[in-house]
């Protein structure tokens, strides 16, 4: 991604006198900010916006990502059912849907970490679309299992219990935080580093950062699918690979009294 750059330059009277001034540096003050990722961030206030034409200093943006390996899958297991009555179809998908829960659980799928995502409720009809001939019942839970290796076996067993509707995995890490810091650190120096090229092109020197804002968030993976048709027939590894967690930062470096 090109950063986007705003160098603000003032006049030679302005670069002498420093926006940095003060033997102890710039202050800033600090105020919380939440970006994409939850990751608190810190800004000065006021922070000008970027784009705007003012004498603050340089304002940068930089950004950068670092590799994670996800560790954690979640799958949707669904459970389909027909009758000729409403009532005889839920009561139906009510009953499948317990063996699959309970089924899920027996596998080492915790309580806490299954979650019924859907309950529906449709009637069938004959080729003219109006003569209603059955009713079509169907339940969803989310199963996150925290281990990929047990991935086969939670899924088998929720199929060898009537799971009819499978979908998954939905890949993801158990935690982003050590990833994200690594992304932070390339991000301010990818900053820095287009501040300083700045700076030196405008024959000024660069000073203490005095605003930050920031920005990023996790890339996750993509959602593959399971044919449950297969039955309880084995099925293929999977694969962690890697996914991207991404920062990006607003910085507002204060210019100095020259090169």
């Amino acid at each position: 991604m090109k950063l986007v750059v705003l160098a603000t330059i003032a006049a030679a009277s302005l670069a002498a006198a420093g926006c940095g001034g003060g033997d102890g540096g710039p202050e800033i003050a600090l105020s919380g900010y939440s970006g994409s990722t939850g990751h608190s961030a810190v800004s000065a206030a006021p922070l000008q916006q970027v784009g705007a034409v003012t004498a603050s200093g340089i304002t940068v943006v930089g950004s950068g990502t670092a590799d994670v390996v996800p560790d954690v899958a979640d799958w949707s297991l669904g459970v389909r059912s027909q009758a000729a009555t409403a009532s005889d179809a839920l009561s139906a998908n009510a009953s499948a849907m317990k063996a699959v829960l309970a089924a899920l659980e027996d596998a080492g799928v915790s309580k806490q970490d299954l979650q019924t995502t859907e309950v529906s409720l449709y009637p069938e009809t004959a080729d003219d679309g109006r003569t209603v001939t059955g009713y079509s019942a169907s339940s969803n839970v989310t199963a996150t299992v925290r281990k990929l290796d047990d991935a086969g076996k939670v899924v088998d067993a929720a199929v060898r219990a009537g799971a009819n509707d499978v979908y998954g995995p939905n890949l993801h890490p158990s935690s982003t935080d050590e990833a994200y810091g690594q992304a932070v650190d390339k991000a301010f120096d990818d900053a820095r580093a287009h501040a300083e090229a700045i700076a030196a092109k405008a024959g000024v020197s660069l000073g203490a950062p005095v605003a930050i804002v920031e920005g990023g968030g996790y890339v996750p993976g993509p959602m593959t699918t399971y044919d449950a048709a297969a039955g309880a027939a084995e099925m293929a590894p999977v694969e962690p690979g890697t996914q991207q967690v991404s920062a990006s930062l607003t910085v507002t470096f204060a210019i100095g009294s020259g090169a």
